[in-house]
């Protein structure tokens, strides 16, 4: 990798996303002139299709789940008068919602001096910008010291069953859709068929998840991903694994999904959910000495440095952790680094992900399969929240938190925990990750009682080894 550019002062940002708009801030502040090149709108697709979007569904989801719980609690609920869900209020909230998170960014941007232009930025070198503006008639050129590419991914397509925006649909096109889906299939067990699945169905909608594992989110902890699926299934859901989606056709009425074992499974919409490809052809970029990766991710270093000289980049684009959380980090980092500011490079060691699915599945540190992996020696104590007292009060049912520690040291290495909220409970065990704290540590610290947190401290306690004199 090369040397760092000389912080001569501009910056040129292309992508305004978490990544993007993240460094720019960084950049303003160390004195740097900014301009942060964006093609659709601030805050990119974390903000306009993808995270901020999804989770405004899921929360509207989470209330559906909450309401099937009233008879459990003692609240009648008569029949004539259970929610419904009027899905065109719901996703003109969604898109309200973006729009404004979107505005949030671009005012805060405005406020710190960054100027911002509409269109498609491109390099002609590793020095100069070509902007291609939506009317074409304001083209330019800006010149740069430094460029950060946070140019994200898109949605991948399958050949034989490219979206149409009506009934074969990606993640971006599900929030015009005005009505309920009247049986959803979707295609993808990963994180984002997982999450879109377990909403629609808890909307009521009658769900199809093909899978080409045998389980559901293969790249999660076994057991976390063994008792979602369980749930999918109670919850009337059809999970078809072991098998994949090779075409999508359109029907009178509906689609219909072939699969690779022969089977056909009819329904009126199919979701993709198979993966995402970066956004880094027809950039310019390997003409300007920025070397790709064989999928077509942008290589760079633990500073986010790629091959060529004052060219850094940052989030989806880079394949290195496709968290919107791990892209600012990484433009945060670029920036200090160009600019001349202290620095620590990138680790995901203390990096938590979290899976909004109910229950939700939050995890930190090396999960069991990666210690196992390694051969590195760990313990590893668990407890289901059904055995908590605040659980027990709110209906909660499912859930556990797992904690895997060295066996001489104590050190937390890793965790993972299942249950309402879980991306709120991890944060504790975040610290602990982060901080190579032991499992001592954790558990001396003291939690309010009832609390669904009380089962992480009871988690550690169990990990305790008296001294040998």
């Amino acid at each position: 990798m090369s040397a760092p550019a000389v912080p001569t002062g501009r910056v040129v940002v292309i992508g305004g996303g978490p990544g993007g708009y993240e460094a720019a801030l960084v950049a303003r502040r160390l004195g740097a002139d900014v301009t942060v090149v964006e093609r659709t709108g601030l805050g990119g697709s974390a903000v306009l299709t993808d995270v901020v979007p999804s989770k405004t569904l899921i929360a509207t989801a989470e209330w559906m789940t909450t309401a099937s719980l009233a008879p459990e609690l003692g609240v009648g609920v008569p029949q004539a008068q259970r929610p419904t869900i009027d899905l065109a209020a719901v996703n003109t909230r969604v898109k309200a919602l973006a729009a404004a998170q979107s505005a949030d960014i671009g005012a805060r941007l405005e406020r710190e001096g960054v100027r911002v232009l509409l269109g498609e930025g491109s390099l002609q070198d590793a020095q100069h910008v070509a902007v291609r503006t939506p009317a074409g008639r304001d083209d330019l050129v800006v010149e740069a010291d430094v460029v950060l590419l946070a140019t994200g991914a898109t949605p991948r397509v399958l050949a034989e069953a490219m979206p149409d925006g009506e009934r074969i649909l990606t993640w971006t096109q599900l929030y015009d859709l005005a009505e309920l889906p009247r049986r959803l299939i979707v295609v993808g067990s990963g994180v984002t068929g997982a999450e879109f699945a377990g909403a629609y169905s808890a909307l009521g909608v009658d769900v199809v998840l093909v899978s080409s594992r045998d389980r559901v989110l293969p790249g999660e902890d076994a057991d976390a991903a063994e008792l979602l699926e369980q749930v999918f299934t109670a919850g009337g859901m059809t999970v078809l694994g072991r098998t994949r989606a090779v075409a999508a056709h359109r029907t009178a009425d509906g689609v219909e999904v072939e699969l690779s074992d022969g089977r056909v499974v009819t329904g009126s919409h199919v979701l993709l959910a198979v993966g995402s490809v970066p956004s880094t052809a027809g950039l310019g970029l390997e003409e300007a000495g920025v070397r790709l990766g064989p999928g077509g991710h942008v290589l760079v270093d633990q500073v986010s440095r790629t091959s060529a000289r004052g060219v850094y980049a940052a989030g989806d684009c880079t394949g290195v952790l496709p968290l919107a959380s791990v892209a600012a980090t990484q433009g945060r980092i670029a920036m200090s680094h160009a600019l001349g500011d202290a620095v620590a490079p990138l680790s995901l060691r203390g990096v938590a992900a979290n899976v909004f699915t109910t229950p939700e599945i939050a995890t930190v540190g090396l999960s069991e399969a990666r210690l196992r992996e390694t051969g590195t020696p760990y313990e590893v104590s668990s407890l289901p929240l059904a055995r908590n007292p605040r659980a027990k009060m709110l209906g909660v049912h499912e859930g556990f938190v797992k904690l895997f520690a060295h066996p001489s040291s104590g050190t937390v290495l890793g965790a993972v925990v299942v249950g309402p909220r879980a991306s709120e409970q991890v944060f504790p065990l975040t610290l602990a990750v982060a901080h190579r704290m032991t499992a001592d540590q954790l558990a001396d610290a003291i939690t309010v009682y009832p609390s669904m947190s009380g089962t992480i401290a009871e988690v550690a306690r169990m990990l305790h080894h008296r001294p040998v004199d």
